[in-house]
């Protein structure tokens, strides 16, 4: 049984920093690409950035890059989402999920970016 538990969420100022995490149970994870989205109360799943198995590709939607850094530790299981220069319209409930569609998605955590 796939499960994905996501920690790290709180409020943060504009500007400040925060590194989510992602443990994983269930299934090989060291073989799979591992994604991060995000939601917005009343929209949908967005795709936020994207790793594959080893860490050595990664990808970022345009309105993060340069700001977040997706990572893994494959011995631990786990994802991590860092997050610097964070602004408002990051406020979202953020999910790792096995795909970019967020289809098999962890319970999230909230982050919100607020003064």
């Amino acid at each position: 049984q796939v499960q994905l538990v996501e920690s790290g969420g709180g409020l943060v100022q504009p500007g400040g920093s925060m590194t989510l995490s992602c443990e994983a149970s269930g299934f090989t994870f060291s073989i799979f690409w591992m994604y991060w989205v995000r939601q917005v109360p009343g929209q949908g799943l967005e795709w936020v950035s994207s790793i594959n198995f080893d860490g050595s590709s990664t990808g970022y939607r345009t309105s993060v890059k340069g700001r977040f850094t997706i990572s893994r530790d494959n011995a631990k299981n786990t994802l991590y989402l860092q997050m610097n220069n964070l602004k408002p319209e990051d406020t979202a409930v953020y999910y790792c999920a096995k795909d970019r569609w967020g289809e098999t998605r962890g319970q999230g955590t909230q982050v919100t970016v607020s003064s």
